[in-house]
């Protein structure tokens, strides 16, 4: 039976920390989707830290923008982050309609199996409104997706200081 989890929150909220946390809780052999593509040495080392942190009962994944390519059905698979692969996606076009329909297309494909997913995303746009012109695109383009990935999800988790908070549960 398909289940879709959304982790939600702001940056060092403890989103990653849940989500593995409740994967390994439903399987004893998860499955780590990364999407991040490595820009610099700082993030690169940011994700070298997140392999340390997780044990060798993950099979572990790394795909940038095509997570449908991949056969997860039975399994538990936790996507990290949905914001990572956004960027990679809107970075493609530079074009917010273009990326979102990319990325909503792609997403009801991967959903399609029959899985548990868990999704994190980032609460990007709960501050101030950028000066950045691209920075806007792009919180617009974060703040679609994840209103759609809410409404077809069974649960919402936010994040906030470490604390998981439901906002939504079973549909």
């Amino acid at each position: 039976m398909r289940r879709v989890i959304l982790i939600t929150g702001g940056q060092r909220s403890g989103k990653s920390r849940k989500a593995e946390e409740m994967a390994l809780s439903m399987s004893q052999k998860p499955i780590y989707m990364a999407t991040a593509h490595v820009w610099d040495d700082e993030f690169r080392h940011r994700v070298e830290i997140h392999q340390q942190h997780r044990g060798p009962q993950w099979t572990n994944i790394e795909e940038e923008r095509w997570l449908s390519q991949y056969d997860v059905t039975g399994r538990v698979v936790l996507v990290d982050c949905i914001t990572l692969w956004l960027t990679n996606l809107f970075f493609d076009t530079r074009n917010v309609e273009e990326a979102l329909q990319t990325a909503k297309t792609e997403f009801d494909r991967f959903i399609r199996q029959d899985a548990t997913f868990i999704f994190v995303t980032n609460e990007i746009g709960s501050g101030s409104v950028s000066e950045n012109e691209v920075q806007r695109q792009f919180t617009d383009l974060q703040g679609w997706m994840n209103q759609y990935i809410a409404k077809q999800a069974d649960e919402v988790i936010l994040m906030v200081s470490g604390i998981p908070m439901k906002i939504k549960s079973e549909k």
